[in-house]
């Protein structure tokens, strides 16, 4: 067996005695800190990946909740309505209720892995301490912060102030002091410059150890998009200058196929997360819960193949913006039709007629049937049924979870350059056509920051709520107001978790 095949398998036992473990509250947990095991014989250098490969785990359990309540607030996406899940729908229209048990799952969440990354550190130091091989342990300790980072980051752009752990042990979170945004991205942005220089300069699938691992790359995106909250744009023009001139990554030819099988490990990819059902179509399958995104009832072309629960939905709005352009593979690849949706699109007398292309039958020949909740469905989150390993029927199981890719550096260069930063790595014009080639539209001479934010939206619609948060930061918050929604300046964040304001008092006030 292959090692990076090895390596992952143990990502996934580890994974799967997370999952057994079951979810605590943190502070009912003993410091992780404190001490270890007898049984853990630190002197065998040769498992110090081990600490690691535990962290990935935990990394990779990203429950299902996670991603749509991070990515509901903006105008490319809405909650399918209709759903046993009203407060979700609530926060799509920007009415946030601070007890509302997601907000709680995805704060405990987010924490939990974050104290995991600190005992993750802790553990690889003291393999450290009687390794030969010293700068392999400060890799493995660079890795982790890197996971660490992503949890922080995300946990700041929901909730803007929050507290950040410097150790493993969570009841120091009751006497932390709760840091702004501003101080929680320079925070992220000064442990990417400790980890950078100790990561190596490859692409994740060129890793032997862990393949698709997170490397250089990973950690310099982090410093850019940390920095680009931060609006210092030469940062981010200096980060993203040096993922460019590495020529380790390209955009994908296919970007229909990007966000399916065929894309795992793709050139484009910075970091995904991972999963695999071992090419078997029975036994162990680590997949992520792609439910979510799916359609209540469709007629897949292969029989069998399960649908999903509708609570994803592309808006109206986006869509006309990419029929406006005249956008074909990334409307294709973005949104799923049903007939009830195009139908709805016509009722606009702008849209009366739309390309013969669109319609609820997929290229993949997967036909999405009128169903309760949405109109459409996300199709970077859908995997086409004959993509299924034969015996696998859950919706999307074995795909993986795209994170970062290189078209987002692409565009974060640009707009960074239109900005007043200077970059050597090429022009804001040369990176946006970049982008627009692989979508089949033809390259702009000049190029504007309007330009760049549209491409932006065009291009990363669905993917990690990026539209809300460059809407928010350049205060073009009227674009948020639509379709009957009203925004404010004071929606921005949403409220601390009753149950974490009712444990932690540094909250209390805030």
């Amino acid at each position: 067996m292959k090692i990076y095949k090895y390596s992952l398998a143990l990502i996934f036992i580890s994974l799967a005695m997370l999952v057994l473990s079951g979810c605590q509250n943190l502070l009912d947990e003993p410091p992780e800190n404190v001490s270890y095991t007898g049984a853990t014989d630190y002197t065998i250098s040769e498992n110090m990946i081990l600490p690691l490969i535990g962290m990935y785990a935990a990394f990779y359990a990203i429950e299902w909740d996670n991603f749509p309540m991070t990515c509901v607030r903006g105008d490319d996406v809405n909650a399918g309505g209709l759903g046993d899940q009203q407060d979700f729908s609530e926060e799509d229209l920007y009415n946030y209720n601070k007890d509302f048990w997601m907000f709680n799952a995805v704060w405990q969440e987010n924490y939990a892995r974050i104290f995991k990354a600190h005992s993750a550190m802790d553990q690889i130091a003291l393999y450290q301490a009687n390794a030969t091989n010293k700068a392999l342990g400060d890799q493995y300790i660079a890795e982790v912060k890197v996971m660490r980072a992503w949890n922080l980051f995300w946990t700041s752009r929901l909730w803007g102030a929050i507290l950040i752990p410097q150790s493993s042990d969570p009841s120091a979170l009751l006497v932390a002091k709760v840091k702004s945004k501003d101080e929680v991205m320079q925070h992220i942005s000064d442990q990417m410059d400790e980890a950078i220089p100790k990561l190596p300069a490859i692409h994740p699938n060129e890793r032997t150890d862990i393949k698709g691992g997170i490397t250089r790359y990973a950690a310099l995106t982090m410093k850019a998009l940390a920095n680009l909250e931060l609006k210092n744009y030469q940062a981010v023009a200096d980060a993203t200058s040096e993922i460019i001139s590495s020529d380790k990554f390209a955009l994908s030819p296919d970007f229909y196929n990007l966000f399916k099988i065929p894309g795992k490990l793709n050139q484009e990819y910075i970091f995904e997360f991972q999963f695999s059902d071992f090419g078997q179509g029975s036994g162990d399958n680590y997949s992520y819960l792609y439910g979510f995104f799916g359609p209540q009832g469709w007629t897949p072309k292969v029989t069998g193949a399960g649908d999903g629960w509708g609570f994803y939905e592309p808006s109206m709005k986006y869509i006309k913006f990419m029929l406006d352009r005249n956008e074909t593979v990334r409307l294709e690849t973005s949104v799923i039709f049903t007939n009830r949706g195009i139908a709805a699109i016509k009722t606009d007398p702008n849209y009366a007629t739309l390309p013969a292309w669109i319609t609820n039958t997929t290229r993949s020949g997967d036909r999405f049937n009128d169903y309760a909740r949405a109109m459409f469905a996300s199709g970077k989150h859908y995997l086409p049924s004959d993509q299924l390993t034969p015996g696998r029927t859950d919706y999307g199981t074995n795909n993986n979870f795209p994170g970062i890719r290189y078209a987002e550096v692409l565009l974060m260069y640009a707009e960074a350059l239109k900005q007043g930063a200077t970059g050597s790595a090429m022009t804001a014009e040369a990176a946006v056509n970049l982008v627009r080639v692989r979508a089949g539209l033809s390259p702009l001479p000049t190029v504007t920051l309007d330009d760049v934010m549209d491409e932006k939206y065009a291009e990363l619609a669905m993917e990690w709520g990026s539209r809300f948060s460059d809407m928010v930061r350049l205060g073009r918050t009227s674009e948020l107001s639509y379709d009957g929604r009203t925004f404010t300046e004071a929606k921005a964040f949403l409220p601390y978790p009753q149950a974490q304001v009712d444990l932690l008092p540094p909250l209390r006030g805030k």
